[in-house]
């Protein structure tokens, strides 16, 4: 179930979101500030490809991390996790896409504060 769920969301929309994740990560390797950011934006860009059956999980909470994240918050943040939330709603909205819209939600989440977080396999689809 977890492959064919992963299918779907990699064909009806999840390359953009996968694509977008990794452009922010491209983007802030080029910037000199944006260095820290881009193994976040990476780890979260390969988890918007094929979000089920994986977990996002803290790792490391410190001050810098909040710092980080605030900074991240002000440069991508935002509108990453505009975009989730986009796609979300007409997803909802269908019954069928009632899963599609929780992992859009869930996306938007970890867009605002991706500094920090792992990403584990899980038994569970959510």
């Amino acid at each position: 179930m977890r492959t064919l769920l992963n299918v779907l969301w990699f064909i009806f929309g999840g390359w953009i979101s996968g694509t977008l994740w990794l452009l922010a990560g491209v983007i802030m390797s080029v910037i000199i500030i944006g260095l820290p950011f881009a193994p976040a934006a990476f780890r979260m860009g390969f988890y918007s490809y094929w979000p089920f059956g994986l977990r996002v999980e803290e790792h490391d909470v410190g001050a810098t991390s909040t710092l980080l994240n605030i900074i991240w918050l002000v440069l991508a943040g935002w509108w990453l996790a505009l975009h989730h939330l986009a796609l979300a709603i007409p997803l909802a909205i269908s019954i069928i896409g009632i899963p599609f819209a929780i992992q859009h939600v869930k996306l938007a989440i970890n867009s605002l504060m991706p500094v920090g977080k792992t990403i584990v396999q899980t038994d569970s689809l959510f």
